[in-house]
């Protein structure tokens, strides 16, 4: 029975997550489950899978959980307690599901640990790709990705000399404004963008997705996941979401990874890898499929991929800035305060105006991203947000 710590166990991936563990008892137990604020959902998962520890990073959310629950299942609190968290010692794999730059410091902590970790929170490689991937190789910790369009590209290499790989396909579905003008995005509301065509996420990752910045994140994580140039790694678009990405090869053979939208398949893969384990997963009918189609991203009129392209060839801190920057911005347009477009603009400027610093330390990656948020805050009170 392997061990299994879920980090962001109340958000969309750590739900699916324990959807998987759920399907198959006698294979995972649960370890730890930490969320942020939501008491009342990580009290029905302590109930239910009966954690050792459960940490709740919200001071007020932890004293309401506290005052129902008196259970087996230790409970703790604050922004150490879930970082803590990460490295428990019963644990055998870390599924890191948050969201964000907050990702970091647990994923770090886990690996120092000797954790295997089931990677969800690309920002993790986004914003410090050389650190994690090295104390990765020096703890003997193994990275598996959970996003579907790299768990394709995993699956792809299996068996393969990474001297034969040509290039990296990544596919996207293009978001609910795929084909739309720069002009028909001025006045498009929060509503609109959380309208995914194909998948089911959290609000923060689905924004990202209508801007394909989502998509460039991606592209920065394949580079350090698969130690692949940026020239070598690619993006179509794909609106059915059949084909989760791909690999060409040098003797010009592609080898796709194809299967339903379903973010459960690529979450079992990394907890049983190198096996695979049978699932009740829906299974595709292809003769139900009239076709599938690609296209080449609307970089004009979606930047966040060219920007994030931009960030990940400079390298250093800017991918960091790059991706504070957004979180700023994304944040403020889920509130009202700006519109679809200024994201953009807020991702840029704080781009030019922040400095790169080569070969960062985490001390130097926490520094950039704060003078980051800053830049981008005094963006945003520019705007008039």
């Amino acid at each position: 029975m392997k061990h299994i710590a879920v980090l962001g166990s109340t958000g969309s991936i750590g739900t699916q997550t324990l959807d998987v563990v759920r399907s198959h008892p006698k294979r995972f137990h649960i370890s730890v489950l930490a969320a942020n604020a939501n008491d009342e959902l990580l009290e029905r998962q302590i109930r239910e899978f009966s954690p050792a520890l459960a940490v709740l990073v919200d001071a007020a959310a932890y004293a309401r959980l506290k005052s129902r629950y008196a259970g087996r299942t230790k409970l703790a609190c604050g922004r150490q307690a879930f970082i803590d968290a990460a490295a428990y010692e019963e644990t055998e794999i870390v599924v890191t599901s948050m969201m964000g730059f907050a990702g970091l410091e647990p994923t770090l902590a886990a690996i120092a640990a000797g954790k295997d970790i089931a990677l969800a929170n690309k920002e993790t490689l986004v914003v410090a790709g050389e650190l994690v991937m090295a104390k990765a190789r020096e703890m003997g910790a193994a990275i598996l990705p959970v996003d579907s369009e790299h768990s394709a590209l995993f699956q792809c290499l299996q068996g393969e000399e990474a001297r034969c790989v040509e290039r990296i396909i990544l596919t996207a579905s293009g978001g609910p404004f795929r084909g739309k003008a720069q002009d028909a995005l001025k006045k498009a509301t929060v509503e609109e963008c959380l309208a995914h065509p194909t998948w089911q996420m959290g609000q923060k990752i689905t924004i990202d997705s209508a801007t394909l910045v989502n998509k460039g994140l991606e592209v920065i994580e394949a580079h350090w996941l698969y130690d692949a140039p940026y020239d070598a790694i690619e993006v179509v678009v794909h609106p059915e979401s059949i084909i989760h990405s791909m690999v060409g090869f040098k003797d010009g053979a592609v080898i796709a990874q194809i299967g339903p939208a379903d973010r459960r398949l690529p979450i079992q893969y990394a907890l049983t890898y190198p096996k695979r384990q049978s699932s009740t997963f829906e299974r595709l009918d292809f003769s139900k499929l009239a076709h599938l189609s690609f296209e080449k991203p609307d970089t004009a009129t979606f930047r966040g991929l060219p920007l994030a392209y931009e960030a990940g060839r400079a390298g250093g801190t800017m991918p960091c800035i790059m991706n504070a920057a957004n979180e700023v911005a994304v944040a403020a347009f889920l509130a009202g305060r700006i519109h679809f477009l200024d994201i953009y603009a807020i991702i840029e400027r704080t781009m030019e105006k922040c400095g790169v610093q080569k070969a960062p330390t985490l001390d130097d990656l926490f520094a950039a991203d704060g003078e980051a948020r800053r830049v981008a805050q005094g963006f945003l009170q520019e705007i008039g947000g």
